[in-house]
């Protein structure tokens, strides 16, 4: 699991908003656990993606839970056991769980960048070094009270409209929306800006003809199932076709979202990289065969 000490990021984590932290600190340039019989887990590399997950009803050991305690400041409890519910303390504590270094004075190390979200059943975190990165889960059964086009039309552009409207099954329809829906928050949360600086109807997700692959052992996958066009940004420093999007499932119960910024040098041929790991923190780390990217 990934590591940190400052407990200022606990206010980061419950906002699910992305952080740019230069690391301090690590035991031996790897990722370590409390615990000594984890294998240490290497800091991803250039143009890797690190992604780790936990569901929280699978951590019910209240000797674990309160050794989770103990990584908290002061502050942080207090705003963990001001929350009502023990569902909703037991979802922040695991969120600050994912992330805790440990120290070793004689390494300055590259920044990190890493982007935290949960749903009720999973707490999820992406990792990268030197580059943005955002993420996003949501249920896969996950429904609108409202109607589903009608919300659609309110909060998505013109062309995802029309993507969706072309789908007759309304099952299928619903199950394109949540994958939409993921890929856009994704998308604004690596581009450091909230819902309401950018609005989800100001940019389009795009789907397009993708190349899935992977590296035979390396956990490689390759994929240009998405792109997309923010007509908002496209002049700025966060130009839309610096972007790369990943979207898999997790756990049979989840769809996952990763936005990463691209840092492909010139005649640069390797593939980015993804890699997953389910854990419980200070207990074990799974390293978990992705799925080919979801294209459509």
């Amino acid at each position: 699991m990934i590591k940190s000490v400052p407990g200022c990021y606990m206010l980061c984590f419950l906002c699910e908003r992305s952080c740019r932290m230069p690391i301090p600190c690590l035991t031996s340039k790897l990722f370590s656990s409390l615990s000594s019989h984890l294998v240490p887990i290497a800091l991803p590399s250039h143009r890797e993606t690190h992604f780790w997950y936990i569901l929280p009803d699978e951590v019910k050991d209240q000797a674990l839970l309160s050794q989770y305690l103990e990584i908290l400041s002061p502050c942080e409890r207090e705003k963990v056991f001001g929350m009502k519910g023990n569902d909703l303390q037991k979802g922040a504590l695991l969120a600050r769980a994912l992330v805790e270094w440990q120290p070793d004075e004689n390494w300055d190390p590259p920044s990190l960048h890493f982007n935290i979200s949960h749903s009720s059943s999973l707490i999820a975190c992406g990792v990268t070094l030197d580059v943005p990165i955002g993420i996003d889960v949501e249920e896969k059964q996950r429904t609108l009270k409202s109607n589903l086009l009608s919300f659609t039309r309110r909060y998505f552009s013109s062309d995802e409209v029309e993507y969706l409207c072309a789908i007759s099954d309304p099952e299928i329809q619903r199950q394109e929306f949540t994958k939409l829906w993921t890929l856009k928050e994704a998308y604004v949360k690596a581009i450091g800006r909230g819902f309401s600086a950018a609005p989800f109807k100001s940019f389009t997700i795009k789907f397009i003809a993708a190349t899935n692959s992977k590296e035979q052992g390396s956990g490689a996958l390759v994929s240009k199932a998405s792109h997309v066009v923010d007509e908002a940004i496209v002049a700025s420093i966060h130009h839309t076709n610096n972007w790369r999007f990943a979207l898999f499932e997790v756990a049979g119960s989840h769809y996952a979202a990763i936005c990463v910024k691209d840092s492909k040098m010139e005649g640069e041929a390797a593939p980015p990289k993804l890699k997953v790991w389910k854990t419980i923190p200070f207990v074990e780390d799974v390293s978990v065969s992705v799925p080919q990217f979801l294209c459509m």
